[in-house]
């Protein structure tokens, strides 16, 4: 692959950078020349990621937050990257939590942690940034899923998350377009990520209705998707507004 300088000179904030799909694309958009803020609850894994773009000569900037904890971590967490890097072209909501369980089991906590990290945190965030955004204008791109396209058994909480995702990526497309914000989503399948890696069945799960929540080639891995993401930020991507971009294998397609 050769990489591009795409984003020479552009500063990037990407949530759920210390692993999957919020790692890789933090290292992709270094690899082209962005100056990164990382943003997790993984200490560790924002280091070694970090490290390997400060090893590229990139500033890489880390804070550890819990989007969980709402709105003013949320915004602070915004802030914190743009103090740091001293403007903001591109916010990357990645960061997201998945847990499979029979409807009727879902617990309070389970909807109100998935609700928050999910969809809450990518409202608050894109909201902190947009004056920066609008300042250089720039864009977001958000982490939606085929689960927002197409329902998927016993996911009916992670289903409603990611749609909200990809109706307010929508939305903000045309509020935001006439000022020159862009504002797009990635929905990928199955990718090979911890959050995949990690994934557990409930209780006697129907694997006839389970086989319909998977592509139909292989499993991506997360740097396919983060390619993805790459171009949708950048200024090729500039009649790019209001997508849902399906990178699925064709589990979508039918």
């Amino acid at each position: 692959m050769t990489v591009q300088n795409r984003f020479e000179g552009k500063s990037v904030i990407v949530t759920g950078a210390a692993s999957g799909i919020g790692r890789a694309t933090a290292l992709r958009l270094g690899e082209e020349g962005a100056d990164v803020v990382l943003l997790d609850i993984d200490e560790e894994g924002l280091n070694s990621a970090a490290k390997i773009l400060t090893d590229m000569d990139r500033q890489g900037h880390t804070r550890v937050v819990d989007l969980s904890q709402g709105s003013e971590a949320c915004r602070a967490a915004i802030d914190f990257g743009v103090q740091k890097l001293g403007k903001l072209d591109v916010l990357c909501n990645i960061a997201g939590i998945a847990k499979a369980r029979h409807f009727s089991d879902v617990t309070d906590a389970e909807w109100d942690r998935m609700m928050a990290i999910n969809l809450s945190a990518v409202f608050f965030g894109s909201q902190a940034a947009l004056p920066h955004l609008i300042a250089t204008q720039g864009n977001i791109v958000n982490m939606s899923s085929t689960a927002a396209l197409d329902g998927q058994i016993y996911n009916a909480v992670y289903c409603a998350t990611k749609a909200g995702v990809l109706q307010m990526t929508k939305a903000l497309a045309i509020e935001l377009a006439s000022k020159k914000v862009r504002v797009n989503a990635v929905c990928p399948g199955t990718v090979m990520t911890p959050l995949v890696e990690n994934f557990e069945l409930p209780e006697d799960p129907d694997m006839q209705l389970m086989s319909r929540m998977f592509s139909l080639l292989d499993p991506a891995q997360p740097e396919e998707i983060a390619s993805a993401v790459a171009y949708l930020a950048s200024d090729e991507a500039r009649f790019v507004s209001g997508i849902s971009f399906a990178i699925d294998g064709a589990q979508s397609a039918g």
